[in-house]
């Protein structure tokens, strides 16, 4: 059985259990935190980063190795095209979300979520990034209704995960919600995924988590 290590609050764990859950595929998760020192997660994922997976074979990390296992893995439900031209241009929507996107807002994500500060200079270098790259996304990106077009793919595992992020980050930091201000509709796509099940499942057990953590602290 596939074990996924991390914690549910995380984008990408949570990028990872939808395409579990999405495939059928049976797994078990265990709680695993960024920045483990235990020789356990270092062996399975050399910068402590989750998620990751254990597998009868060995472990697999970085999110974006872990979701094309997957696929591979098990090929129904495809979540990436037969096609090799049309798989190449959900795989670009996928790096676009995470490479442009969310991690430019990452910047942010401890003083939006976590009570911590960043400074202005920081801000305006995320403002501007942003202001550049999100044109470009768009060029791409369909939302007719699912980002690569008519079928749900892995840039809809993607997105649902960090696009809210992204939103959520710069309407508290930067004053304005940049992607709805520039007309990427991701509270759309949200509406579009809250019917699947996966969807469903992750977001009860990423509430959950949080309001865990809340407790705890």
């Amino acid at each position: 059985m596939i074990t996924l290590c991390g914690f549910a609050v995380s984008n990408y764990y949570n990028k990872v259990k939808l395409v579990l859950l999405e495939k059928n595929l049976a797994f078990q998760e265990e709680l695993v935190m960024t920045g483990s020192k235990d020789e356990a997660v270092l062996r399975d994922s050399p910068l402590a980063k989750v998620p990751f997976i254990r597998t009868p074979q060995g472990a697999v990390c970085e999110s974006q190795v872990i979701v094309e296992y997957l696929e591979q893995l098990q090929p129904e439900p495809r979540l990436l095209p037969a096609d090799p031209f049309a798989a190449a241009k959900v795989r670009e929507l996928c790096t676009y979300i995470e490479l442009h996107l969310e991690l430019v807002a990452r910047e942010l994500y401890g003083a939006a979520f976590f009570g911590r500060t960043v400074d202005d200079a920081t801000k305006e270098r995320v403002r501007a990034q942003l202001a550049r790259n999100i044109p470009a996304f768009q060029r791409l990106a369909r939302f007719s209704p699912f980002v690569a077009g008519e079928t749900f793919t892995l840039a809809d595992c993607c997105a649902f995960v960090s696009l809210p992020l992204v939103g959520m980050a710069t309407k508290t930091l930067l004053g304005s919600d940049v992607l709805l201000e520039a007309g990427v509709d991701w509270k759309g796509h949200l509406k579009v995924m809250a019917s699947r099940p996966s969807v469903q499942r992750v977001e009860a057990d990423r509430k959950a988590a949080i309001a865990a953590m809340a407790k705890k602290a």
